[in-house]
């Protein structure tokens, strides 16, 4: 949850594809329709494309709420980690956030064309595959980016969610972005977003993502984990004409399942956020912040981070590749 990125690569200087009904899939074009709605009730294009950079300082809090295997489940009552963040934005395609939790700090950043993390249990390395924005962005506070990303999305049908009637977009990544995301026996199956939009409002008030990792060991069973992200957008309020949410919260499950029918796990993890301070066109700001750190790792990590011990002994080609799961590195993250 620390810094996890959408499904595909988007610039944030793409265009808006333009509205188009004739020889256009229904779905396709409803789809077009909406984030045009959405554009508009965000502040607009013009203003949006006037944005040159951006600044946004947060609080949060996390707790692990829960843990369950095939014979128990085990509630937290811990106290919730509190702590904040701060992201930076430049046009094209660069940005930095720190994120600092319960004395852990993480650092993710991308310069247009790599990205980087630097985490307690892994210091500075890349991730692989295509540059990708932030979804932390794309949670109420960068509309430009998320029109962009949905550009090609289907709408699905339409939902209430808390009350509130909703059109449904849904992203899925091409098969040449998950290829580019695996490493070894590590291979990212799927990974789908769906974007929930109020009919009301126009604006994206839910965003629910999933992705699944299958991890084959040389001569044994292969072992999923699957990752699903559940966050709700609130308190959408204006800062110089753009719509941000300045409120929300993060649902995380981590299930793993393969091998045994009993052996499944499942971890909830939760985050709240309130936002503190937005603001565009900060004077100074240049590609000079969004350097990488000297010290990064050769080769890049990637998002199949970590396996657990047991996983890494199960077999030599494991280990050899440093094959991780997605599901625990945002573990660690949140």
């Amino acid at each position: 949850m620390g810094a996890p990125l959408s499904p595909v690569h988007v610039s944030s200087l793409d265009p808006l594809p333009h509205l188009s009904i004739k020889d256009t899939p229904i779905e396709t074009s409803s789809a077009q329709y909406i984030l045009q709605q959405y554009t508009a009730a965000s502040g607009g294009q013009k203003l949006q494309n006037s944005i040159r950079n951006a600044y946004a300082l947060g609080k949060l809090k996390m707790t692990t709420s829960e843990f369950e295997t095939a014979t128990k489940v085990i509630k937290n009552r811990n106290a919730a980690e509190t702590g904040g963040f701060v992201l930076w934005q430049m046009n094209p395609d660069m940005w930095y956030v720190e994120l600092s939790v319960g004395g852990s700090k993480v650092h993710a950043g991308c310069n247009g064309n790599l990205v980087w993390r630097h985490t307690p249990w892994l210091g500075a390395h890349t991730a692989k595959g295509p540059v990708r924005p932030l979804r932390r962005a794309l949670q109420g506070l960068d509309p430009r980016t998320t029109a962009s990303l949905f550009a090609d999305a289907k709408c699905i049908g339409e939902k209430k969610l808390n009350g509130e009637d909703c059109f449904i977009l849904k992203l899925c990544a091409d098969p040449h972005t998950l290829t580019a995301r695996s490493e070894g026996p590590a291979e990212i199956i799927r990974h789908v977003l769906f974007g929930y939009f109020s009919q009301k409002t126009g604006l994206l008030v839910y965003m629910e993502d999933s992705h699944l990792t299958r991890i084959q060991s040389s001569g044994g069973d292969a072992v999923y984990w699957e990752t699903t992200i559940n966050s709700f957008l609130d308190d959408y309020r204006p800062v110089e004409g753009v719509m941000i949410a300045h409120s929300g919260r993060s649902i995380v499950t981590l299930f793993r399942f393969g091998e045994m029918a009993m052996s499944h796990t499942k971890t909830r993890m939760e985050e709240s956020w309130t936002i503190e301070e937005v603001a565009f066109n900060i004077p100074g700001l240049s590609e000079e912040c969004f350097i990488p750190p000297g010290d990064l790792k050769s080769g890049s990590i990637s998002e199949a981070c970590e396996l657990p011990q047991e996983e890494r002994a199960k077999g030599s080609s494991i280990s050899t590749h440093r094959a991780k799961v997605a599901a625990l590195e945002k573990s660690h993250e949140l």
